[in-house]
């Protein structure tokens, strides 16, 4: 079993920054492939888990992927030593704005597909304002 626990969500303008964590407890981090979802808000109320859009993954062995709508802007990283992986999200743009999502899988090699992914936090919320 494998827990996970989002925070750092919040309100920003155009341009700003935010910060998410994700603290993973359950099982040894170190072993677990890791990615950071997303879901805009009308598909919260809607669409089931695989509508969740991939934002970036990183493999147990440090390969990190990038959509490419945040290439440049977001950097995920993951912090062994305190069983949390993080989110940095730079020049941040209204269409960022969704319910952000940690998810973790066993696999060792990941692509961006929700699909891969068996475990899954709550979610954090971005707001970004125009």
């Amino acid at each position: 079993q494998v827990d996970l626990v989002e925070s750092g969500g919040g309100s920003v303008q155009a341009g700003g920054s935010l910060r998410l964590s994700c603290v993973v407890s359950g099982d040894i981090y170190s072993t677990l492939s890791m990615g950071w979802f997303r879901q805009a808000p009308r598909l919260e109320r809607e669409g089931p888990k695989k509508e969740r859009e991939g934002v970036t993954a990183v493999d147990s062995d440090g390969t990190t992927k990038y959509a490419d709508s945040v290439k440049g802007r977001f950097t995920i990283s993951r912090d062994n030593a305190k069983n949390t992986l993080y989110l940095q999200m730079n020049s941040l743009k209204p269409e960022d704005a969704a319910t952000y999502y940690c998810a973790a899988t066993y696999a060792k090699h990941v692509v961006l597909a929700a699909a891969d992914f068996g475990y899954w936090g709550q979610g954090t919320q971005v707001t970004v304002s125009s």
